[in-house]
């Protein structure tokens, strides 16, 4: 058993102690766990409940749609293209897509209500969800049923770090704070199994973006990173950057990927035949196929927040991650 192991396991029963924590009339009135205060979860999913409330709901005209900031904007506004189309026809809505430049834009949209479907990244999932009322049921799979990313820690050849203890006194990217594998698991990793910490050990520098770390260490402007490799997979595939210039010197365990889902408050018809879009889609031959398929993946798997963001919830606790809304 790793010590990130021993470490998450000892954060596991003091999450599941407090989960739920709260004054008793709130409590009974409107449980919540994690969430923010606007939000209830009286099936105790952890995702904030559809209101019963009709003048709670909300029935657009135009749907807005975001993509995970990780890449180059234009090239997935393309790549939804197809998506975005059959999604029209299943909720007779009009959509648009939002090409958003960080997490915080893209939780702070869906939170002011500006944003109704979204795919958040792996670790900004628990942000959305217990702060803006995200409600995660999908996530891209390959077609056999296999899913999930690592987080790897790069370098370039001839950087002078061979293996992870080499970082010591050196400059390692991140992405940004809400990220898993641009931040919060390689911070849990590197402290637990290695006894490095930012600051104390190596000068820790953030990106904005995984596409920005790849070719940072690619082009040498920084000599290690920690990326998701399926955003590396997909730049190799696309050419923007060689196998010859990216030497990996850590893999971690399969975390999930992007979890797809939409805002709360759209009426229940409305959130069924979303719903339905994302399950019905057929890839073959679309642009969405076209991108996606260069990181392994061809189909929409049915998730729940609850049981496939365990793992990231884990690493947030052992990290001293707080949901808390601003």
């Amino acid at each position: 058993m790793t010590s990130l192991t021993r470490l998450l396991a000892s954060v596991a029963a003091a999450a599941a102690l407090t989960a739920f924590a709260g004054p008793a009339s709130a409590q009974e009135d409107c449980p919540r766990g994690d969430l923010d205060e606007r939000f209830c979860d009286r099936d105790g999913d952890l995702i904030a409940d559809i209101p019963t409330d009709s003048a709670q709901l909300i029935d657009p005209d135009t749907l807005v749609f975001a993509y995970t900031p990780v890449e180059d904007p234009a090239v997935y506004a393309t790549a939804w293209a197809d998506f975005l189309t059959h999604l029209e026809k299943e909720t007779g809505k009009k959509v648009m897509f939002f090409p958003v430049q960080s997490n915080a834009a893209q939780i702070e949209a869906m939170r002011s209500g500006r944003l109704h479907i979204a795919g958040f990244n792996t670790g900004s999932n628990p942000l959305a969800v217990n702060c803006a009322g995200f409600r995660p049921f999908t996530m891209m799979a390959a077609p056999d049923g296999s899913f999930g990313y690592e987080m790897e820690i790069i370098t370039y050849p001839g950087s002078g770090i061979e293996k992870v203890e080499d970082i010591k006194g050196k400059q390692l990217a991140f992405t940004s704070p809400t990220s898993n594998s641009g931040f919060k698991a390689p911070s849990a990793i590197l402290k637990a199994d290695f006894g490095l910490e930012a600051e104390r050990d190596f000068e820790p520098v953030f990106s904005g973006k995984h596409d920005n770390s790849i070719l940072g260490v690619a082009n040498k402007d920084y000599p290690a990173a920690s990326i998701a490799n399926s955003v590396m997979g997909r730049m190799m595939e696309r050419g923007v950057v060689t196998p010859e210039q990216i030497v990996s010197i850590y893999k971690s365990q399969t975390f999930p990927t992007t979890g797809y889902g939409l805002v709360y408050n759209l009426t229940p018809d409305l959130q069924e035949k979303i719903q339905n879009a994302f399950f019905s889609f057929q890839w073959e031959g679309t642009t969405l196929e076209e991108e996606f398929s260069k990181s392994g993946e061809g189909q929409f798997l049915p998730i729940t927040y609850q049981e496939f963001w365990e793992v990231i919830r884990k690493i947030d606790a052992a990290t001293g991650v707080s949901y808390a809304c601003e």
